[in-house]
């Protein structure tokens, strides 16, 4: 008990970051009597100190009547408020100068291994700081011009993302979809332990109120169609995604940001998303594609009628035929989208469908071709394979055979 009064005496009242303020109306009688005080979230105090900002985002109503189709639709908006995020900025400040940054790995490196003295070295790959795609970051950053003067490292703060929308119980509507991040820099090993803290909770996505309808019908005087919800839908997502790629994340995703680390050392860390895990609804919603559109895929440009032939040899002519994020390809989008807006097209219309169905893309902006694509990012290759939700939905038959085909094509079965 005396140990422990020195520890709070040397480690928090003698503490330079502690400050006095923080005791006053402080009651000792006072707390004893309410131990089980809960603090209210929704209080802003709570939400500053805790790093969550509250924010909003405006969405454009598209009209689909030809009584609406004016310029004056771009004046017919709405807000969805209560978005509770965290900037990109503070958690990866938060990260690297944590205590558990001590076992994050800054310069990826291979792994060899040899079966014997004659035999053939093979490349292993047990983390993602073994991995190619880290390795190549990282030597591409390296050849980077620096500020004059800078002596700093400079390394890469690899950003794993996840999204996933739950439902909290078995019984009634309640859900939750949250976007964390982990950083690559850590092992998995690491990430896979509650008690090190290793997830960083970025953004809670709120649904689309129920309350939009409503909103609809008074500015354009008639019930929103199951397309325009939809469409309604995906903006929200890619203009949360607009509040979060703020201009300070992207200016440390350009330039960097100097980070006092949990070793004592400065460094110049650049952000670098090399990873987003979803299941293919929200890939669908990310990448900007029509669900199970003719181009089902938000990797590649494959059929649908040869989706029968994945992993087999005749597949191999759709590898080399994936999606790519060009400013070209951006302009057919924004073409669609202002005709959506201006002209009154409808989402669904042949004018549209004409414009983006050969690649089964949607009359969306992605946030991310927005903000990244200028500084050499490719958002379709972020999406990885989510084999979790595959086991969790008991189709591990379908897995299972998906693998042994993988295996007959490489030579190896």
């Amino acid at each position: 008990m005396l140990s422990t009064v020195d520890q709070v005496v040397n480690d928090v009242l003698h503490s330079k970051e502690f400050k006095q303020d923080h005791l006053e109306g402080f009651s000792a009688i006072q707390e004893a009597q309410c131990p089980f005080k809960q603090v209210d979230p929704s209080t802003p105090d709570f939400l500053k100190e805790a790093g969550w900002i509250n924010g909003s985002v405006m969405l454009r109503l598209p009209a689909e009547r030809p009584s609406h189709k004016s310029p004056k639709l771009a004046a017919r908006t709405i807000m969805i408020g209560g978005i509770y995020y965290c900037k990109l900025i503070d958690i990866i400040i938060t990260a690297f100068a944590d205590s558990a940054a001590h076992k994050f790995h800054y310069i990826p490196f291979c792994l060899f291994h040899k079966l014997s003295q004659h035999s053939e070295s093979e490349h292993v790959y047990t983390e993602l700081y073994n991995l190619d795609a880290f390795l190549e970051e990282h030597e591409k950053l390296q050849k980077q011009s620096h500020k004059p003067g800078c002596k700093l490292d400079c390394l890469v703060a690899a950003m794993l993302l996840w999204s996933d929308s739950m439902h909290l119980a078995s019984f009634g509507d309640a859900s939750l979809w949250p976007i964390y991040c982990y950083f690559g820099n850590q092992s998995k090993y690491s990430h896979a332990k509650p008690s090190n803290y290793a997830a960083h909770h970025v953004v809670y996505i709120p649904l689309l109120p129920d309350t939009v309808r409503e909103q609809y019908i008074t500015l354009l005087g008639y019930p929103p169609s199951l397309a325009v919800l939809t469409h309604l839908k995906r903006k929200l997502m890619h203009a949360i995604w607009r509040l979060i790629l703020d201009d300070e994340f992207l200016h440390a995703y350009r330039h960097g940001i100097v980070v006092s680390c949990t070793d004592g050392i400065e460094h110049c860390l650049h952000p670098c998303i090399l990873m987003y895990s979803a299941d293919y609804p929200e890939k669908v919603l990310l990448s900007t594609i029509c669900y199970l559109g003719q181009c089902p895929c938000p990797h590649c440009l494959i059929q649908k009628q040869e989706i029968n032939n994945i992993s087999t040899k005749s597949d191999a002519k759709w590898w080399k035929d994936t999606r790519t994020d060009t400013p070209s390809q951006q302009k057919l989008i924004e073409k669609a989208h202002k005709e959506v807006f201006n002209h009154g097209q409808q989402i669904n219309s042949t004018y549209v469908e004409n414009l983006l169905k050969p690649a089964s893309m949607v009359p969306t902006c992605n946030a991310f071709s927005e903000h990244l694509l200028d500084l050499g990012f490719e958002f379709h290759e972020t999406f990885v394979p989510d084999l979790l939700h595959k086991f969790k939905l008991g189709v591990w038959k379908a897995v299972f055979t998906h693998l042994l085909q993988l295996l007959v094509t490489s030579g190896h079965g």
